[in-house]
Order: structure tokens, then sequence, then C-alpha cells
């Protein structure tokens, strides 16, 4: 087909024999978003067999909305969602999250500067509006997730990072209600390239492991 971020697409290419083979990849979902070339996708399952995906689009190469795709059929069709706007010429170089609880799931991303996170409906979609991290948004990237068994919410991203260049890293915690918890915490000492990882653990502590 033609080429340019504007006509990418989300593939996918599914096995039904434990991954010893794949049939020819195929469209994901039918819209035509765009795929930002260079912000990562992220794409999981939960234990309910639900299969989902986080994309940044390029609709006109400047609608570098993030899009959720989600299939109940085990990948054999999707639905989507849109979940945030962000209308800008250029690529972010941004990545998403998404973690689950067993009864929960909860996804993450970045939009103009700021990191957002948000809970998914039990059949797919967002469950709400998304809720940003406190504080002015500028310079915000990487998020990452994690939901321990109570519902609570860990977010953890870095500040002032970019192309060659470190920063620091920034988390925060909710409560089951979506309500922040305490004061947002920040730690110098990122390098370049790098960004955190989140841990939920069975006694509903967090870890944040960079």
């Amino acid at each position: 087909g033609k080429v340019g971020e504007a006509r990418r697409q989300v593939w996918l290419a599914r096995s039904e024999d434990g991954g010893r083979s794949f049939p020819v990849e195929g469209k994901a979902w039918s819209r035509a978003t765009g795929a930002c070339g260079c912000c990562g996708m992220k794409i999981f399952a939960d234990r309910t067999g639900r299969v989902s995906a986080l994309y940044r689009s390029a609709t006109e190469s400047v609608h570098r909305d993030i899009y959720l795709l989600w299939s109940n059929d085990h990948g054999r069709t999707f639905d989507g969602q849109l979940l945030h706007k962000w209308d800008v010429n250029a690529c972010p170089m941004s990545s998403m999250d998404a973690a689950e609880n067993g009864k929960e799931t909860v996804a993450a991303w970045e939009t103009g500067g700021q990191v957002y996170w948000v809970r998914l409906n039990p059949q797919g979609g967002a469950a709400g509006k998304p809720t940003s991290a406190p504080g002015d948004g500028k310079g915000r990237k990487h998020p990452r997730v994690a939901i321990n068994r109570n519902g609570e919410v860990l977010l953890a991203w870095t500040e002032g990072t970019g192309w060659q260049k470190g920063g620091s890293l920034a988390w925060q915690v909710y409560d089951g209600a979506g309500q922040a918890r305490d004061v947002k915490k920040q730690l110098p000492g990122i390098p370049a390239w790098s960004f955190a990882a989140a841990i939920a653990h069975p006694d509903n502590t967090f870890s944040i492991v960079y």
C-alpha cells in the first residue's frame, strides 16, 4: 500500500497452535488512523483472555492521538476507542504501559508532555476519564503503571528526558477511588534512553525498578 505514517496501521499475526506457526498477518482494525513511527505500541492480555493494545495514531500526520484496541474473542476481531487527542506535527517518541490485578486493568500514556492513566472496562474500552499526574505537566514521558489487589495504582514516569538526555524519576500512588494519596515523589538520576518499571506485590506494596 501507500507509504507514510498517516497510512500505517496496526497489524496482527495470530497463532492457534501455541506459537509453532502463524498465518499471514492482517489488519487488526479497519479504521484508518495511521500509526506513529517512533512511539512504542503496548499489547497486553489479562486473565479473562481479553487482548488489548495501546498505540498512537498519525492521522493526517498531525493527529497523534492515543487509541485502545481490544478483542474478546482471542484476537480474531478487534474493537477500538479514541482515548486521548493530541495534535502535533511531530513524533513524540513516547511509550505506553498497562497492568492488571486479576480484577481490573489500567493503562497509561503521554499526551502533550503530561502522563495519564485510566481504568479499563471488563468488556473493553475505558471505564472513565483519564487521570493526569499531579502538578504542571511539562516534559513528562514514559509512564509505567502497576495496580495491587486493593485497586490502588502506582504511576511512575520520567521528567526532563529527551534525545540523548537524561532526567529524573517521579511517581504517585492513587487509592482505589482514583484519588492521589500523599504527595508526588521525585528522584534525580535517570540516564539517557532509560525509564522505570512499576511492580505490585502480593502484600499490596509497590516497587519501582530503574
